[in-house]
């Protein structure tokens, strides 16, 4: 049963059978499914975003990301954040991976994807969005996951799987 709805999530409560047949109540966040980028830019630096999360009350540096709208497909919405959010348009998106951020209390899924051939185009942020840019080499992004700047855990997945594949 739905004990809360927001603007960007709900709350759900909701009895489970558990393994040894006893019943318990599991609470979780239902929210909907996410699309993340890994923009390349032809130097191979990493297009990264800085933004003001208020939950944590810190700027956080991650990848470009967003929510999917109504019946979205997650490549649909990986290239629709990547140019609102950078500027930038993908010439060839390429499934990375997907997580879940935090399956212990929440249902979503980021749909993640590398984004090259990039085209200059122009930001288009929400009225309510407010994202700054900023680019670095593979090498000094990984160091900063390492240092505890990047701390944000689809942008540390996504930058450590895309490292990983580039070796290979």
């Amino acid at each position: 049963m739905q004990v809360y709805e927001g603007i960007f999530f709900t709350v759900q409560r909701e009895s489970v059978q558990l393994p040894n047949g006893k019943s318990a109540w599991r609470e979780f966040i239902g929210k909907r499914n996410a699309s993340a980028i890994v923009p390349i830019l032809p130097s191979g630096e990493v297009i990264l975003v800085r933004q003001y999360r208020h939950a944590v009350g810190e700027h956080l540096l991650e990848i470009p990301a967003g929510v999917l709208e109504e019946d979205e497909q997650p490549e649909h919405c990986a290239a629709r954040e990547l140019e609102e959010e950078t500027g930038f348009k993908a010439g060839v998106l390429t499934p990375l991976t997907t997580i879940i951020p935090i399956g212990g209390y929440c249902n979503e899924k980021i749909f993640i994807f590398t984004a090259e051939n990039l085209t200059k185009t122009a930001q288009n942020l929400d009225a309510d969005e407010f994202v700054e840019i900023e680019t670095y080499s593979l090498d000094v992004a990984i160091e900063k996951i390492y240092s505890g700047e990047i701390t944000d855990a689809k942008t540390v997945a996504a930058l450590l799987m895309y490292e990983r594949n580039k070796k290979q």
